[in-house]
């Protein structure tokens, strides 16, 4: 909600309460999996070059969400990556509490870090903290936040492109003139983009929206569904939902399955990780269709970007990450049931050769 990244991301409909990660956590000796292979790194040819080559370098990780299952892979591959390269990282998690980042933002910049990357967030509440970071020289990252403040870094997730592939699967499948319902929440750089593209395929099949709800919290997969519901009592002669945002899928996917509507209503998402997985095959699923980056690369080459401009050699103020289409189909078809299994079967989430030189350890998937 990558989302963004948001990517924003998902919960396991076996656990449906949010998993948090600690609110200030020291996080550069050790790294978390759910579910993925243990990360490992290449070895670095080149030289480190300042400040790398001085020893352990301060980074502080401020988050305005690290709850579900694709935020948890984001973090662990940002921790595996800071790890290899030697990085002294910080983790705050405001746990959806936009007031809590912009305290945490403040925070990192007087804790000493030499950069601060952000993962989401509202402008309104930690703009005026990014310019603080800036002018006191800090490097700043954002990840999925709007800033025109100059000297940050930008990278994100191509949510137009990623809104795009999955709604071409949706048109392919409900065709023209369809009735549709949209979950989806305003006001994160991601998530606009989606609606964005949503907006204009709707309107070029002459798709009838019946209802739009959504929220995000810190257990936003739970809180969906009883708006959903009460969306689909009201309208449950809709042939297809559009949730851009995992975590708005999954419940979109059990108030469906509440309704007992998952013949009839086809749900369609975006991001993928490994509860996305095995949703989307569970028998029965009226999830089909996502598209999405793998989180614990994306992670990993956020850091490396932040890596990248501490040693001034990154010399472009945004980096982009893909995104790609993936089927209920395929998935079964395919036999895949993890993010592992995914990522051989689509080489295209290997996102090793972004923001990377010879002297950075790049952490494997």
């Amino acid at each position: 909600m990558t989302r963004t990244r948001l990517p924003l991301a998902a919960l396991s409909l076996a656990s449906v309460s949010a998993l948090l990660l600690a609110g200030c956590s020291q996080s550069s000796d050790a790294s978390e999996t759910t579910g993925d292979s243990a990360a490992s790194a290449s070895a670095a040819t080149g030289k480190k070059p300042a400040p790398f080559s001085e020893g352990r370098v301060k980074v502080a990780l401020v988050r305005q969400s690290g709850a579900g299952d694709y935020f948890e892979q984001w973090g662990n591959g940002a921790k595996a990556q800071a790890k290899a390269l030697g990085i002294d990282l910080t983790v705050y998690d405001a746990q959806a509490d936009n007031a809590k980042q912009a305290t945490d933002l403040s925070s990192a910049i007087n804790s000493g870090a030499r950069a601060i990357i952000v993962d989401h967030g509202f402008p309104a509440t930690i703009q005026p903290e990014i310019d603080k970071a800036v002018k006191k020289g800090v490097k700043v990252v954002v990840y999925d936040v709007e800033t025109a403040t100059k000297g940050v870094v930008s990278t994100k997730q191509d949510d137009a492109s990623m809104a795009r592939a999955v709604l071409d699967v949706m048109a392919g499948e409900l065709g023209k003139d369809a009735k549709v319902g949209y979950v989806n929440v305003a006001g994160y750089a991601a998530l606009d983009k989606r609606d964005s593209v949503w907006k204009k395929t709707a309107d070029a099949n002459g798709w009838k929206q019946q209802f739009k709800v959504g929220k995000v919290t810190d257990s936003t997969a739970t809180d969906n569904v009883p708006l959903v519901s009460a969306a689909l009592t009201q309208h449950p002669d809709v042939a297809g939902v559009f949730a851009p945002y995992d975590e708005l899928a999954k419940g979109t996917v059990l108030a469906v399955q509440n309704k007992k509507l998952q013949d009839r209503v086809k749900v369609f998402g975006a991001d993928v990780s490994n509860a996305d997985i095995q949703n989307m095959t569970a028998k029965g699923s009226p999830w089909v269709a996502t598209a999405g980056t793998d989180p614990s690369a994306v992670g990993a080459a956020v850091v490396r970007t932040a890596a990248l401009e501490l040693a001034g050699e990154l010399n472009r103020t945004s980096v982009e990450f893909p995104a790609v289409a993936i089927t209920q189909d395929f998935l079964k078809s395919k036999g895949i049931g993890n993010m592992d299994q995914l990522r051989e079967a689509l080489p295209a989430l290997n996102l090793a050769k972004v923001s990377t030189a010879d002297w950075i350890p790049n952490v494997a998937h």
